[in-house]
């Protein structure tokens, strides 16, 4: 390795790493909080088999899950913007993910919930429970803990999709790396090097899913 290539490596390395952890991280937290609630507000609506609202979800899912996530955020940055309604590059990203991901998200949470035994429902409503009270103490808990790895992994992908939210001119991680290519031409070794960076938050991630699905499963079986 020349010296040259060494020092452009080295800059590199803060170049991306805090746009790494004061945009991407950020953007993937706040992008898949939003897609968690989407998800859980939208698989209990086709549990309940609620008229109309069913069918809109499943409208929601088919358009989103559908069309390219890079087509959905120039939509909602550049279409938005043209109707008036201006969002800063940040915003439309996390809404963008966060809207995208909700729809995978959706189809995990509602397959889990309809693997808990329609037993479990009756049950609640024997001890008085209301519809509510039973799919929030009883149903919610349970259909989590099989949800938990295919959210997880929702999650990691998301991390991967903000490199899209560059071509909105949002300066995260990639967007550093893209910038040091044009100033440099060093397209290969800045392109691994922003890819060993999304590979450790993707490993810390990863990690941290273990962790919780083992915390989850020691709690069932106390």
């Amino acid at each position: 390795m020349s010296e040259r290539l060494w020092n452009i490596l080295t800059e590199g390395f803060t170049r991306m790493l805090v746009p790494g952890l004061t945009v991407t991280i950020p953007l993937t937290v706040l992008g898949f909080s939003l897609a968690f609630v989407i998800a859980v507000a939208v698989a209990l609506v086709q549990f309940a088999k609620v008229p109309v609202l069913k069918q809109v979800s499943r409208l929601y899912i088919w358009i989103f899950r559908g069309t390219p996530l890079l087509v959905q955020l120039y939509v909602i940055y550049y279409g938005l913007g043209q109707v008036g309604l201006r969002l800063s590059p940040f915003v439309a990203g996390v809404l963008t993910l966060g809207i995208n991901e909700g729809a995978y998200c959706a189809e995990s949470v509602r397959s889990a919930l309809e693997s808990i035994p329609v037993g479990q429902l009756e049950a609640g409503e024997c001890v008085g429970m209301t519809w509510w009270q039973t799919i929030r103490r009883i149903i919610l808990p349970q259909a989590m803990r099989t949800a938990f790895p295919p959210l997880g992994n929702s999650l990691i992908a998301m991390l991967k999709d903000t490199s899209l939210v560059s071509s909105i001119t949002l300066a995260e991680m990639f967007m550093a790396s893209k910038r040091l290519v044009g100033r440099y031409y060093e397209p290969m070794a800045l392109y691994l090097e922003v890819a060993v960076f999304y590979l450790f938050f993707s490993t810390i991630l990863t990690l941290l899913e273990r962790w919780g699905e083992k915390k989850l499963n020691t709690y069932e079986y106390k």
